[in-house]
């Protein structure tokens, strides 16, 4: 059993930017990089294991070798989740995804649920996060035909440190400037109803979904969840914070400032997204003694793989089912 670190898979969208290139030292030729899929088993985009035992193999091969890997909670065989860094250099469509009954019953693949970590945040910098107020089908179409669909959208300026849970169904829109960890079910699935009337390299507009997506929203208010009031948990050499839990993930904060002990049972996998510093993990139940990682990397910690402690001035993002 390894620890096994991550080699992403890049997404050059038009939004995208320079950031991942810059911040997290993606060595990717898109330009521009919008998004990194760091740990994947979506077949639109599959993580390859960078060295060990299984170098050069897809994190879904060796999860379909190794299905005990994933955790008894997870019954289907499948890794639930998928993680990404996102560089929004210009503002994302607006859009929404199905839940999972939708989702399977007509487009044979899963819904998505999605959390929104706020990396950085441009001064001013927005998100379009659900309904001001009660919509309806004919006020939408309406709207986006007359160019009025911002009186409708719920904008909330965000900052670095924030925390958003997107449910399915929730109307939304990253904004321009805007560098997010996202944590999603594992699914590709995006209907557009907006995207700023742009076009391509090549002058064609991306394909809208308005039919389908009004199937699938919310068109009731949003009730905000940015979490104000933080409850961080402080230890000798680290704290932690709880930033999300659903059905589909859980997401803590960790900051490291010596060493952090944790154990990763037979229940679950586990994710190490590291958004800033450098560490090195050791495990008792795993092959190697130590696995260094650096800003930007992505570890996958098998079920079972014991007790493991991370050395080093870090900051992670740690994610289960």
């Amino acid at each position: 059993m390894e620890i096994l670190k991550l080699l992403p898979v890049g997404k050059g969208y038009l939004w995208g930017g320079t950031k991942l290139k810059e911040v997290y030292d993606k060595k990717n030729d898109i330009t521009p990089l919008a998004e990194t899929w760091e740990c994947s088993v979506h077949p639109d985009g599959l993580s390859v294991v960078a060295f060990g035992k299984y170098e050069n193999w897809t994190l879904l091969d060796v999860i379909k070798q190794h299905p005990e890997y994933l955790g008894s909670k997870v019954t289907n065989g499948e890794l639930p989740i998928l993680v990404k860094f996102i560089d929004a250099r210009d503002n994302l469509s607006i859009q929404v995804h199905p839940d999972d009954e939708y989702a399977q019953k007509y487009e044979n693949q899963n819904g998505k649920t999605e959390m929104w970590y706020i990396i950085d945040a441009d001064e001013g910098a927005n998100i379009v996060y659900g309904f001001k107020h009660k919509v309806t089908p004919e006020i939408l179409k309406q709207a986006i035909e007359n160019g009025k669909l911002d009186r409708h959208m719920n904008k909330v300026e965000v900052h670095k440190g924030e925390t958003y849970y997107v449910p399915a169904g929730t109307i939304h829109g990253i904004g321009s400037g805007v560098l997010i960890a996202e944590i999603q079910e594992n699914s590709n699935l995006t209907y557009r109803i907006y995207d700023y009337n742009r076009v391509d390299k090549n002058g064609n507009k991306r394909e809208l979904h308005f039919n389908k997506a009004i199937q699938v929203m919310d068109m009731m208010p949003i009730e905000r969840t940015l979490k104000k009031n933080k409850i961080i948990n402080y230890h000798v050499g680290y704290s932690k914070e709880l930033l999300c839990r659903c059905k589909y993930f859980e997401t803590e904060r960790v900051e490291i400032t010596k060493d952090y002990l944790f154990t990763v049972t037979n229940t679950s996998f586990q994710v190490l997204l590291c958004l800033e510093g450098k560490g090195r993990i050791v495990s008792t139940n795993a092959i190697f003694e130590e696995v260094i990682f650096d800003k930007g990397d992505t570890l996958f910690l098998p079920a079972n793989i014991g007790t493991c402690s991370v050395y080093g001035r870090v900051t992670l993002l740690k994610i289960r089912c």
